[in-house]
């Protein structure tokens, strides 16, 4: 079964994750578990773009912003020309919450460009699904993926899917987030086309992420919307 990885990074990450992929890692990885594309964010948006450059059709570039920084807002649009089909936004790791006002700039660009916008999802105070989905609301013409579908918390993966179902241009990603049979759920009651696998490499091990697609409860056709369709269409691949 072909897949395409909605969500990976590449380099180290030090602190509490201490977690790596080199380039030749990832396309190792990539090779052996039958990956045909990832969508790649940096925040080194050089480093994705040399990747795109070198692996083209493989890597598919997703543009890491930082609306606190106006340098990363202003350089959108050249990144954007240069073949990035997609915006990434991190609150955790920036520090601001994912309804705040700052973000509006950064999804009109979206909005201008056709392009989806990629949103860490199940943190408190920043990244919690109800704020998501207040930023739905406020761009209801924007395609908002919800990174980790709420994460690891209960409650979290619950409101994810309930905003989903609220506001149609919420779309899901499921890596990091434990409970198999959401996936289903989601599948099910969000829709067929907005539920996607992804495995946040290197923080996860594609096998882990691919197993809890296999155990869902979803049959063959329904995987294969899963692990590719479902992305090849949200990042018009």
């Amino acid at each position: 079964m072909k897949i395409i990885d909605a969500h990976a990074h590449i380099g180290y990450i030090g602190g509490w994750a201490d977690v790596g992929i080199t380039e030749e890692g990832l396309l190792e990885q990539m090779n052996k578990y039958n990956i045909e594309r990832t969508v790649l964010c940096n925040e080194d948006n050089d480093i994705t773009l040399r990747m795109m450059e070198r692996h083209p059709g493989r890597i598919i570039g997703c543009l890491y912003v930082n609306p606190l920084d106006p340098k990363t807002v202003d350089s959108m649009e050249s990144y954007l020309k240069k073949g990035f089909t997609s915006v990434k936004l991190n609150p955790l790791r920036h520090a601001y919450c994912a309804d705040a006002a700052v973000l509006d700039p950064v999804l009109e660009i979206a909005k201008k460009y056709n392009v989806p916008i990629c949103i860490h999802s199940g943190h408190p105070p920043y990244s919690l699904p109800w704020q998501i989905g207040l930023l739905a609301e406020r761009h209801p013409n924007v395609k908002i993926m919800m990174i980790h579908m709420g994460h690891g918390h209960g409650v979290y993966i619950d409101a994810a899917l309930k905003m989903a179902r609220r506001y149609s241009n919420i779309y899901l990603e499921m890596s990091g987030m434990p409970m198999q049979i959401k996936i289903r759920e989601a599948y099910e009651t969000v829709g067929s086309d907005r539920i996607m696998f992804g495995t946040d490499t290197p923080f996860h091990h594609p096998t882990i992420e691919m197993q809890k697609v296999i155990t869902s409860g979803l049959d063959e056709k329904a995987q294969e919307d899963v692990f590719y369709n479902n992305a090849a269409k949200f990042f018009s691949i």
